[in-house]
């Protein structure tokens, strides 16, 4: 996804000389290095200064550009945090801020590297929005929605590589500010964004396979929620199924129970996050998320 974002930026960059990056420590390869090597002036690699990559693109923002910020998602919110909320959100500039690798991804590095709140955090802040999509497709209009339409602070929440094309036949399009409907069912309905939707999707091809109608639904809008969608998901299936790789806190699963609650939801609603823990569990991706319950087999069985 990292790469396709980076394909994005160029090709947005090419199109409008007001796109600029800022990295933190981060060495331009592939369309990256495109981008740093055809368009030097726009490409500022800060090292290790957080605080100075937000800044910047403060100021960027300021003489009328479109600055993007990227780097590893703890660093690129959890470091500069008092410069997201003042330079950027408080003054409400059109700054993307990119965190890359949320989640676990980072499974090996340990608990500096896992993003388990960024959700919550990035989501108090006010005037700052929230897009995490779900595959490298999504990621692409995710981003060119941010370059060409942003016209306030975004978090832009993606993976790292390797992750599946799963919206190529979606039975709707990208449309910034309302759940995506990936396929369209009538007995259980799976809501998910970020990377861990290809969990999402082995789950609803497992209850597929069993004779269920299943609806497969992105949320890669996470601010605004598009609270009206969501009711309308709890009040047409009989089981709705929620999968976010966040703390169980701020993400998506509390807020659809919310909602839930506000409209007398008489569905099934069962929710996997998480843990609200920090788990010292060397492995894979696939090793930490099984390591806070979520793995296809243990959701499958938990749904009955």
């Amino acid at each position: 996804m990292r790469n396709t974002f980076s394909e994005a930026l160029y090709q947005a960059a090419t199109k409008n000389p007001r796109v600029y990056i800022v990295v933190a420590d981060i060495s331009p390869a592939g369309s990256m290095g495109k981008f740093s090597a055809q368009y030097p002036e726009r490409f500022i690699n800060v090292g290790v200064a957080e605080q100075s990559m937000i800044g910047i693109c403060a100021g960027l923002a300021l003489k009328g550009n479109r600055p993007f910020a990227y780097t590893i998602a703890t660093f690129s919110l959890y470091r500069p945090f008092e410069m997201v909320r003042d330079d950027l959100c408080y003054q409400n500039l059109p700054v993307t801020v990119v965190g890359m690798g949320a989640g676990v991804i980072y499974s090996t590095l340990g608990g500096t590297h896992h993003t388990q709140e960024d959700i919550a955090i990035a989501g108090a802040i006010p005037n700052m929005q929230i897009l995490a999509p779900c595959d490298p497709l999504e990621c692409t209009d995710a981003t060119s929605w941010c370059a060409e339409r942003s016209q306030g602070p975004t978090y832009l929440r993606i993976g790292k590589a390797g992750e599946p094309v799963l919206t190529k036949d979606a039975a709707e399009p990208f449309e910034f500010g309302k759940v995506r409907y990936l396929r369209r069912g009538t007995d259980v309905c799976i809501l998910s964004y970020g990377v861990i939707m290809k969990k999402a999707a082995e789950l609803a091809d497992r209850l597929q396979a069993e004779g269920k109608s299943v609806s497969l639904v992105s949320v890669h809008t996470v601010k605004p929620l598009d609270r009206l969608g969501i009711a309308e998901a709890l009040k047409r299936h009989r089981k709705v199924v929620v999968i976010e790789e966040h703390a169980p806190q701020g993400g998506l699963a509390p807020q659809t129970k919310q909602i839930a609650w506000d409209i007398k939801a008489t569905c099934q609603l069962h929710t996997f996050t998480l843990q609200d823990a920090f788990i010292h569990n060397y492995g894979s991706h696939d090793d930490l998320l099984a390591a806070h319950g979520i793995a296809t087999d243990r959701i499958h069985a938990a749904i009955g």
